[in-house]
């Protein structure tokens, strides 16, 4: 009597649900609230930084 590997297959995603469906409950959060966000302007100056990076980039990408 030969085997399907299909019935190999389906305990493995058996295994890799109950994992995942464990590691779902990894953390409560409850227990340590996050800071309320503060913002010093950094995330803006990054904005930036990023706009100038791509419009340096297309500036070269139509030069070139």
């Amino acid at each position: 009597m030969v085997s399907s590997p299909r019935l190999h297959v389906v305990p493995v995603i058996g295994l890799l649900f109950a994992v995942l469906l464990q590691l779902s409950y990894g953390q409560s959060t409850a227990s340590s609230p996050a800071p309320a966000p503060s913002n010093d302007g950094s995330a803006i100056d990054q904005a930036i930084a990023y706009t100038l990076l791509l419009v340096a980039l297309a500036i070269t990408w139509l030069v070139h």
